[in-house]
């Protein structure tokens, strides 16, 4: 029996439980880094009943590991053929430790280590996954201000809108309960009061957050000429990562505060600890749709304004250059985010088409259009037009340079028109 481990999948990540030395080889073995589950926790949170005490001992004394699910983990899942729970939605299943195959299912299992036999402690356990998982976010959201080396206290602080000051006041009340909790090992009455209305403020900061992205898109709609769209377009350049950073921040928090209220909960209310951590998945998702549609609203225009650009290629062509790498540049920057985020974008990350690639193909266009076509090939010169052939793989300065030097000051006359 020491070698029967215990797996537990939630669709957000997998509960790896067993004998220590069982557990570490089978992990070796399927080739997959873990993090503690934190089960000693069960030994405190399960204090109602004899059995349900055993049973929280028994499962509190073993080891248990996290692996967040991946393309690669998911098909461990598959492997072992799990069985869901209508009632739980979880996925459990016993494999044996020594030789990693399928023995039985907890559904069968029996004897106070068995999850299935006590309903409390199966719930409680996925509670802690639920935590250890968004706690997973959380490290991956810090990441992401790392690597774009923006501290969004400094953006914050640049505003003295009174939304997002309030945001800093949230931020160090948070962390000092995440940091009591971390210490003391659970949530107490007195920690959770000094938190309990901190969403209100993280909702409406998330919400002008939202508002300032939707109103770039609302500004490139309105815009038609093209020195109007590469001015919006740059400016969304600017603040687009701004916005997302808040919003990151935003979630970060909501994340923290879900951690907080299931120990508060898996504390006061074990029985409820299920259904709370149902609803706080649903409502987590909610907030991934509704940051999704802002974002995708606005990269449906940052994409308008790039297919505008390309379609006067020839007339500005500095200008539309400047337009497709605005949009090139938020894309990359919403990509990110979605992916950090976790966030399964609908269609293929924004990749504007190649400046040089709308070049050559207006260029064919024009010659295609008569007597003035062929004015206008002369112009950009039969070097020009094979050099836009030729260099459709990547982003080239080659082009708006000869083109600009021919055309002088006029683009810039043009573009104040």
């Amino acid at each position: 029996m020491d070698s029967e481990i215990q797996l537990i999948s939630d669709g957000d990540g997998l509960a790896v439980i067993g004998e220590p030395t069982a557990v570490e080889r089978f992990l070796v073995a399927e080739g997959l880094p873990s993090k503690d589950l934190g089960l000693p926790r069960l030994r405190t949170a399960l204090t109602t009943g004899s059995a349900a005490a055993q049973a929280g001992s028994e499962i509190a004394a073993n080891s248990g590991r996290w692996v967040k699910l991946t393309k690669e983990s998911a098909q461990l899942v598959k492997k072992h053929g799990l069985r869901k729970s209508s009632k739980t939605a979880l996925e459990t299943g016993v494999v044996n430790g020594g030789k990693g195959q399928v023995k039985t299912f907890v559904e069968f299992a029996k004897g106070p280590g068995s999850l299935l036999t006590n309903p409390a402690l199966l719930a409680s356990v996925a509670g802690i996954m639920a935590q250890v998982a968004m706690q997973q976010a959380m490290d991956e959201i810090t990441n992401y201000l790392a690597v774009i080396d923006e501290k969004v206290d400094d953006v914050l602080r640049a505003h003295k809108d009174a939304v997002l000051a309030d945001m800093i006041g949230v931020d160090l009340v948070i962390e000092e309960a995440m940091t009591i909790r971390e210490q003391v090992g659970r949530v107490s009455e007195v920690t959770w009061s000094k938190v309990q209305a901190t969403s209100v403020t993280i909702t409406r900061t998330q919400a002008y957050a939202l508002r300032q992205l939707d109103a770039l898109a609302e500004k490139l709609e309105r815009k038609t000429k093209i020195g109007d769209l590469a001015k919006t377009s740059k400016e969304a350049e600017s603040q687009v990562q701004e916005w997302l950073a808040v919003l990151a921040r935003c979630f970060q928090l909501q994340d923290a505060l879900a951690v907080l209220e299931l120990d508060r909960v898996l504390d006061a209310a074990p029985d409820e600890l299920d259904r709370h951590r149902l609803g706080l998945r649903a409502a987590r998702q909610n907030r991934l749709q509704l940051i999704s549609r802002s974002t995708e609203r606005l990269m449906a225009r940052m994409d308008a304004a790039a297919g505008a650009a390309n379609t006067k290629v020839l007339l500005y062509p500095h200008t539309s250059r400047d337009v497709v790498h605005s949009t090139n540049h938020v894309s990359t920057a919403v990509a990110d985010f979605h992916g950090r985020l976790g966030i399964e974008r609908g269609r293929q990350s924004l990749e504007a088409r190649r400046w040089v690639d709308a070049a050559a193909e207006a260029r064919d266009k024009v010659l295609g259009t008569g007597a003035e076509g062929v004015d206008t090939a002369r112009r950009l010169g039969n070097e020009t037009v094979d050099r836009a052939r030729s260099m459709t793989g990547k982003l080239s300065n080659g082009i708006a340079e000869r083109t600009i030097r021919r055309r002088g000051n006029d683009e810039e006359r043009d573009d104040e028109g």
